[in-house]
C-alpha cells in the first residue's frame, strides 16, 4: 500500500495517518509513504519501520512528481493508493490512472472538495469520508453512491482514559486548587478553529468564573494575535498558551472540560480523545461534532462564533456540583461504544484489500446501506456490511 500524505504538519490529518500506519496488520499491510517534506510526523512514520519518500505535491504536480508516484508503484508491487488531502488524490489519482492500480482518498474534513470530484470523477477513485455530514455532501457533489464509504475515526481508550495522579504541571503553572475548574482548548491555532472565539468567551468566563483558568494547547499561525489579544484584554492571569505538547493524555487528564470553537470541522480527534479522557465538550455545531457531542448528555452544542454561548454554557457546567463529572462519564461511555480505534482501523483496511481484490479480479466492494455507513457504530459479521473475503496483502 502506498499512502500518499498531502501534509505534514502536526495536525489531525497527520495523527489519522500514523495511527493507521502504526495499527495495520503486518501479515496483511506492507507500507510505504509520500510526503511533501520533511517533518517531525515523517520522522513518527519512519520509527514504524516504514518507508518515507519526499516529493512536492502542489495542487498542479510537476511531471517529476507523478514519475516517482508510478516508479514506487511499479518498483513496491503497489497493489492500492490510499492519499489524504486533495493535492495528495490528485497525485495518487494521476498515478493509479497511469498504472492501473486502484485509489482512495479518506476526506478528513467536513467536505468534499471540487478538486477531489474531479479527480474522482476523471480517475474512477473511491471516495472514503468521516462522518454523516460528509457522506451526505459528497452525494450532492455528484460522488458515485457505488465508490463512496464512510469511516469514522477512532481513539486508543487505552491511552486515552480517565486516571488519577500524575504530572499536573498546568496546574502548577497557575497555582490553582485542586478544586477550581481548568478548562481547555485544544487544536491548531489557525483560522479554521477559531482559537480567538475562544478567548473571546474568556473574557466573560473570568467574571461569571473568578476561580476558573484557561489553557490553549496547540500551535499555528495565530499564535502571535492570539498572544496580543491576551496582553491587551490582561489575560496572562488566568489564561496560558501552553504549545505543543506530546504528553497529551496527561494533559487530558489535567482538565475538567474541553472546549471547540472550530468553524469547520469533519470527526476531530482532540474531541474524542478528550472525550476518552472523561471529559466534558462544549462544541460548535458544525461538520461531524454532532456526531461525536450528545447535547445535554456528554456536552453542550454552540452556534459557530457564539462566543457568548460558550460562555454560558461553559459557566453552567460548572454551576451545580458533579454535573461535569456525570457528563465526562457519559463521554467516556459513549467513546468506548461508538469510537474505538481498532474498529476503524478494520474497516479501513477491509476498504483497502476490497479495493485491492477487485483491482486483480477476485471481486467486486460490495455496497452497503447508508444508514450502515454512517452510523459509527461497531461493525459485525451479519449486521449488513459485508468483510472482506481475501486476507492478500494491500
Amino acid at each position: 500500500m502506498l499512502e500518499v500524505v498531502g501534509n505534514a504538519i502536526v495536525g489531525g490529518m497527520e495523527a489519522c495517518v500514523v495511527r493507521l500506519v502504526e495499527r495495520l496488520p503486518r501479515d496483511r499491510f506492507t507500507v510505504t509513504v509520500m510526503c511533501p517534506f520533511e517533518s517531525r510526523v515523517t520522522d513518527q512514520l519512519r520509527s514504524l519501520d516504514v518507508e518515507v519518500l519526499i516529493t512536492p505535491m502542489p495542487e498542479d504536480p510537476p511531471w517529476s512528481s507523478i514519475l516517482m508516484a508510478c516508479a514506487l508503484v511499479k518498483a513496491g508491487a503497489i497493489d492500492v493508493l490510499h492519499a489524504h488531502m486533495a493535492n495528495a488524490h490528485l497525485l495518487a489519482g494521476l498515478a493509479g490512472r497511469l498504472c492501473n492500480k486502484p485509489v482512495v482518498t479518506t476526506i478528513h474534513s467536513r467536505s468534499v472538495s471540487p478538486l477531489d470530484v474531479e479527480v474522482h470523477r476523471a480517475a474512477g477513485t473511491h471516495v472514503s469520508v468521516v462522518c454523516k455530514h460528509s457522506y451526505f455532501h459528497a452525494l450532492s457533489m455528484g460522488v458515485n453512491a457505488a465508490q463512496l464509504s464512510c469511516v469514522p475515526n477512532g481513539v486508543d481508550t487505552e491511552v486515552f482514559k480517565p486516571a488519577q495522579g500524575g504530572d499536573a504541571d498546568l496546574r502548577r503553572h497557575f497555582g490553582m486548587a485542586d478544586s477550581a475548574p481548568l478548562i481547555g482548548f485544544v487544536g491548531r491555532l489557525s483560522v479554521e478553529k477559531g482559537p480567538e472565539v475562544f478567548l473571546r468567551s474568556v473574557l466573560l468566563m473570568r467574571g461569571a468564573m473568578p476561580s476558573a483558568r484557561f489553557v490553549v494547547v496547540g500551535d499555528g499561525p495565530m499564535r502571535q494575535q492570539l498572544v496580543q489579544f491576551i496582553e491587551r484584554f490582561g489575560l496572562a492571569d488566568c489564561t496560558y498558551l501552553a504549545g505543543l505538547r506530546e504528553d497529551m493524555p496527561a494533559v487530558y487528564r489535567q482538565l475538567d472540560a474541553v472546549v471547540s470553537t472550530s468553524n469547520t470541522e469533519g470527526l476531530p480527534l482532540a474531541l474524542m480523545e478528550a472525550m476518552a479522557s472523561g471529559l466534558p465538550i462544549i462544541a460548535t455545531r458544525v461538520g461531524g461534532v454532532p456526531d461525536l457531542v450528545e447535547q445535554g448528555s456528554t456536552g453542550w452544542l454552540v452556534g459557530p462564533r457564539d462566543f457568548e454561548a460558550v460562555a454560558s454554557q461553559v459557566t453552567r457546567l460548572f454551576e451545580v456540583p458533579g454535573v461535569a463529572q456525570q457528563m465526562g462519564r457519559q463521554a467516556r461511555m459513549r467513546a468506548l461504544e461508538r469510537f474505538s480505534i481498532g474498529d476503524s482501523v478494520e474497516r479501513t483496511a477491509e476498504l483497502l484489500e476490497r479495493l485491492a481484490a477487485t483491482a486483480s479480479g477476485m471481486g467486486q466492494a460490495p455496497r452497503s446501506s447508508i444508514g450502515a455507513l454512517v452510523s459509527g457504530t461497531s461493525r459485525k459479521p451479519g449486521n449488513g456490511v459485508a468483510r472482506s473475503q481475501t486476507k492478500n496483502g494491500a
